[in-house]
Parts: structure tokens; sequence; C-alpha cells
């Protein structure tokens, strides 16, 4: 037995290692896959075959991957946070610098330079004083959103001599025990406008998270004020952003998400979306989603999932996994051993884990449990999937 992984992206070689080729077929044409492997493929158009059992994403966002209709049968969405956080942090600290001495503006004015060398270091002088910045050290910079990105921005821009503000209400412990111990704590997202200088998104795309940055908030600001916006495009009110850099309110918005009303704006700088274009990034993306995978299909295993909670439970010496995705309802794990007792099956070990409408089961039964079984319990009203997981090794 093996599995087959369709692939809709390129992906890198490092990540595709980690899938035996003697265990796994692993392909960009495939039949029947039993998973899906993607980077910034859209699969909201296309068919996904009832043979899915899982989906995993060699990146952090998933906007471009159906979530919710794979929640409702049962399919796991795998991302990869954290693993292209530091390539994100570095075009963060970039973009700081670009900002601050208005580099961009400076190098497009040189690169427009003619005649000798004589008229040009004439031009030079009369010039150089439009672009004058400030420097860093001593400003105030607010970091929205203290994920794996947030909190190395952070730390990051505190050693560059800066003040540092951080707001997210959902913080992990894990991610507290990074952050340095002087980043200030914002009681509000319009406390931290109005008390940075510099502002840095890093916040998934969502309903609450969509036009954060405001007209309203940006007012709180004081003028001259900062951007940065390297999480996705609707978190900013674009219109709004280009309003405040008109009337100079804001100095500058920097984003990774060029438009019509913002390329060519004197006070912007967008890039071509080079959050986690390194190599190290795409390495390491395509190495944490294709782990996560594979432990997902070999073990029923559940880590780094956006839809069903963490889920990690050592299989029983002799014993056969079952791994149940189902709602989160009453009685659940009741009606589901009273189905394993009836087949005459002791259950050794069994975790049972919900987050929001959606649980995992993941149990090892004593015993021989077949498609009988199995179809008993796809059976039960509740539950979305469930499958006999057979190890490879």
């Amino acid at each position: 037995m093996g599995y087959r992984i369709l692939t809709l992206n390129n992906i890198s070689v490092r990540g595709l290692e980690r899938l035996p080729r003697d265990r796994y077929e692993v392909a960009s044409q495939i039949g029947e896959p039993h998973a899906v492997l993607l980077r910034s493929a859209d699969m909201h158009s296309m068919p996904i075959p009832a043979s899915v059992l899982a989906v995993a994403r060699a990146g952090a966002g998933t906007n471009n991957i159906p979530v919710a209709a794979l929640s409702r049968r049962g399919v796991p969405v795998f991302n990869a946070p954290g693993a292209n956080a530091n390539a994100v942090k570095e075009l963060v600290l970039a973009g700081l610098f670009l900002a601050a001495r208005n580099i961009c503006q400076a190098w497009a004015f040189a690169r427009e330079l003619s005649g000798a060398d004589e008229a040009i270091d004439a031009a030079v002088e009369k010039g150089k004083s439009r672009y004058a910045g400030f420097e860093l050290p001593g400003r105030t910079l607010g970091v929205i959103g203290l994920g794996a990105v947030g909190v190395q921005v952070c730390n990051s821009a505190e050693a560059l001599g800066m003040k540092v503000l951080g707001y997210d209400p959902q913080i992990t412990v894990q991610r507290a025990w990074q952050l340095s111990s002087s980043v200030q704590q914002a009681l509000s997202l319009d406390d931290l406008f109005a008390r940075a200088d510099l502002i840095s998104v890093h916040v998934p795309l969502l309903p609450a998270t969509r036009g954060l940055v405001n007209a309203q908030r940006l007012g709180l600001m004081r003028p001259g004020g900062v951007i940065l916006n390297f999480a996705r495009a609707p978190i900013v009110v674009e219109s709004e952003v280009v309003a405040a850099l008109d009337s100079g309110h804001l100095h500058a918005y920097i984003c990774d998400f060029p438009t019509l009303a913002l390329k060519n704006h004197a006070r912007a700088i967008t890039l071509p979306h080079l959050g986690a274009s390194t190599l190290e990034a795409e390495d390491n993306c395509a190495v944490m989603a294709a782990e996560t995978l594979r432990e997902f299909l070999e073990h029923g295993n559940i880590r780094n999932c956006v839809n069903f909670p963490e889920a990690v439970l050592p299989r029983s010496p002799g014993s056969q996994r079952i791994a149940i995705a189902n709602s989160n309802i009453p009685n659940m794990v009741g009606q589901i051993s009273t189905c394993l007792a009836s087949a005459g099956l002791n259950i050794a070990e069994l975790l049972n884990r919900s987050l929001g409408e959606f649980a995992i089961t993941l149990l090892d039964a004593e015993g021989p449990a077949d498609a009988t079984l199995l179809a008993r319990l796809r059976g039960i009203e509740g539950v979305l999937s469930a499958r006999l997981v057979q190890p490879l090794d």
C-alpha cells in the first residue's frame, strides 16, 4: 500500500524528499489522490476528488483553499506556520529602512540623472535634501499580530534600538515566551495606533481583520506615520490609506501588493509579493507541509491544521489506529465507543480534541477493524470521515 499525492505547484525538492518514493507516488497529474500538496494554486474552482483525505499548503495562508467545504467533508487543511517567518521578518526590516530613508525615491532620482559627472554631482547636491529621512532608534514600532512573524519583527526592531508595542489578544504561551520582555503591550488597536510612529500588521485575513487599517485608526496616528503590510492586501482599506498619503498625514505605505492606485504613488512602495520568496523559506515550508501530511496519512496525527484541532496520540503496540473527524456535538465519543464494543473490539487508547464546531477522535483498537466497522462509524450522525490508518513502515 502507498499514498498518491497530487501537487498543484512546483514544490521544493527538499520537501518532496520527505515523502519516500517507495511509499508515495507524487505527481502533478494523478488519479484518485489521497492528498493535495500546493503553494499558491487556487483550489476554489477545481473539483476535489472524494479520495482526498487531506490538503497541505507549503505556506502560511490558506485563502486559496476551500477550507469550509473541506471541513464539512472531514478533510483537514494543513499549513506551514512560521516556516517562512525569517524571510518575512527580513523584508519587514528592509521596509522600515526603505521608508525611513526614502531609499526608493532617492534611487529613482539618481537613475534619472543625466549629463557628465560634473553635472550629476551638481544635481545631487541640489536635490538630495528632498530625500532626507529619519533614524529608527527611539522611534516606536507597533506590531499587530504576535505570531511567528510578529514576534521576530518585535525582537529585531528592539535590537535596532526601537521602542516596540505589541498587540495580540490571542497570543499563545509559546509566542509569549519567545517575545522580548521589553516589548510593551498595547491595550487595544486604537491605543497602538495612537502611540506608534510605524505600524506593521501580521494577522491572517479574516472578517474581523478585513479593513483593520482604516481612516478612523489612521487619524489616531501622529503625522508622518508609516504603515507596513506584508500580510494580506485587504487588511488595509486602500482608498483610505491613499487619502492619508495624499494629505501627507502618512509618510509612507510599504506593502507586498501592487495595485493601480499604489504602484506609482510617490509615497508608496509596493513589492511583488516577495514576503516568503527566498529559497530557504520555500524549502522550510515544503518540508513542514510534507512532514505534517505524512504524519497524518500514516498515523492520523494532526499538527499545524487550520480547521481541526491538534491531535497527537502515540500508537499502542499491537493495535489498529482509527481516525475519525466529526462534528463537535454531545455523545460522539459514547456512540463511537458503543460501535466498537458491538464489534467486539476493546479500545486501548483514545484521544478526542475539539476546535469550534469540529473535532478529531483518534483511537487504537485491539482486534480486527474491517470495512463493515468503518461503514458503521461513518453512519453515525455527525461523523464526517472515518478511516483505518495503516502505517507504511
